[in-house]
């Protein structure tokens, strides 16, 4: 399906996609796979992948952990052409959206975008809760340990220093991708 690790230039670690993937409903593992596996078919191309942690809920937490996985994606879609493809992928894991933060068989966010940031009605990038979930920045920093937040010095990596979220993130015995 791809490579687990792109080259180590200066900066590319900013220049790729990062897609946040998440599920606690059903078979967690196999709902993450289908939407990668639309996504790599719909063309987008995985570079790095983190491994999988298993993930206490944020929000709602009457409910089951997640299984939890960062991506970095090359794609020449835009952020809203994509933040569509995602949904699809959401759609075709036959995603309900009830409660806020609730349970769901598959989410599949934009957190990053080439080192942009975006701002519309529909879509907000970086996401706009991920400098508060370790639930994201852990394996974020996985597989991009360098990487910056948009249009500043500071590293992501230095916000998970620094988070003070108390939410339990570990290393799942699922094998990685």
């Amino acid at each position: 399906m791809c490579s687990d690790r792109a080259g180590e230039r200066e900066g590319e670690l900013d220049d790729l996609v990062y897609l946040g993937l998440g599920s606690n409903v059903g078979s967690r593992r196999e709902q993450i796979d289908a939407a990668l596996g639309f996504l790599v078919e719909s063309g987008v191309h995985i570079v790095r992948r983190s491994s999988f942690y298993e993930t206490e809920p944020v929000g709602y937490t009457d409910q089951p952990w997640f299984l939890n996985a960062v991506v970095a994606v090359k794609t020449d879609l835009s952020p809203l052409k994509l933040l569509v493809l995602c949904k699809e992928a959401e759609r075709r894991g036959n995603r309900v959206h009830s409660i806020r933060f609730g349970p769901r068989t598959i989410d599949v966010d934009i957190l990053l975008y080439k080192g942009q940031a975006y701002h519309d009605d529909t879509l907000q990038i970086p996401h706009p809760r991920m400098h508060e979930r370790r639930f994201v920045l852990v394996p974020l920093a996985e597989i991009a340990p360098g990487i910056h937040v948009p249009g500043e010095q500071m590293q992501y990596a230095d916000i998970l220093a620094g988070l003070d979220e108390r939410k339990k993130v570990a290393k799942s015995k699922e094998h990685a991708f």
